[in-house]
């Protein structure tokens, strides 16, 4: 598996925290509390910290903000960052997951403040890997990790060196792609989600990429009655990928 060279993460807020001690613990160097707080969901981070060994400090609010840039909660963690894992996982990865898998492939986002948004909400919408091409696109920056704010820490994400051959692989595996295209007729409400899943963004401006076009089974559209005629990838891919969350909830 490889792993990019960077400096330690932080990682905050209760959800992040307390999922990163439990499925990734000896990647957590240390683990930040505010000091005098003494809820019940404290406790718990704490009781988790403690049974996987990982040390703790108490800080002052002040401290814990000049250490992490954001909602912290009152709990942060300093941590290695995730692997950026390959193509060669992929599929082992994708087999040994429970339930219909639900993807998002992100196809040239080059900015990196749109891919760490999209690693947010697909890992916020319980999708299970991002998939982006190791060119023409942001790579796993410190940049990306923070604007992800944790979920770069929780969910995969697979760099892959040809796009297209690896649509054709996720069909063969038995996923279906859906590509966003704004001149589709088809909504992404009119589609069923419920099954194993690839949903795929194209890049800020252009869209999807011809090579991408061929490999999707649908084209689907965000409709938008208003006078606006696209969004932000990162806010398509929240939408999309919010109402494959939505439907699998209503189909239990």
């Amino acid at each position: 598996m490889s792993t990019e060279q960077e400096p330690l993460q932080w990682v905050h807020g209760f959800h992040a925290v307390a999922a990163m001690l439990e499925r990734h613990p000896r990647r957590v160097r240390q683990l930040y509390v505010q000091a005098n707080r003494e809820d019940h969901r404290v406790a718990a981070v704490l009781d988790a910290a403690a049974a996987v060994g990982v040390p703790t400090s108490a800080v002052s609010k002040a401290e814990l903000q000049t250490l992490v840039d954001g909602n912290h909660q009152g709990v942060a963690i300093h941590c290695s960052p995730s692997p950026v894992r390959n193509e060669n996982e992929l599929a082992d990865y994708l087999a040994g997951l429970t339930g219909s898998a639900l993807v998002l492939v992100l196809d040239g986002v080059t900015d990196p403040h749109n891919l760490g948004a999209c690693i947010r909400s697909a890992e916020a919408a319980g999708a299970h890997a991002v998939i982006i091409p190791k060119d023409k696109s942001a790579g796993l920056t410190p940049t990306v990790r923070k604007v992800a704010s944790g979920a770069a820490e929780l969910l995969p994400v697979f760099r892959v060196t040809n796009l297209a051959r690896c649509l054709r692989q996720l069909k063969q595996m038995g996923l279906w792609v859906s590509g966003l295209a704004g001149e589709a007729n088809t909504t992404i409400y009119d589609l069923d989600l419920t099954g194993p899943t690839v949903m795929v963004m194209g890049a800020e401006g252009k869209g999807l990429r011809q090579l991408s076009r061929k490999e999707c089974d649908h084209l689907v559209k965000i409709p938008m009655p208003g006078r606006i005629e696209s969004l932000n990838v990162s806010v398509s891919a929240g939408v999309a990928l919010f109402e494959a969350s939505r439907q699998r909830a209503c189909a239990k």
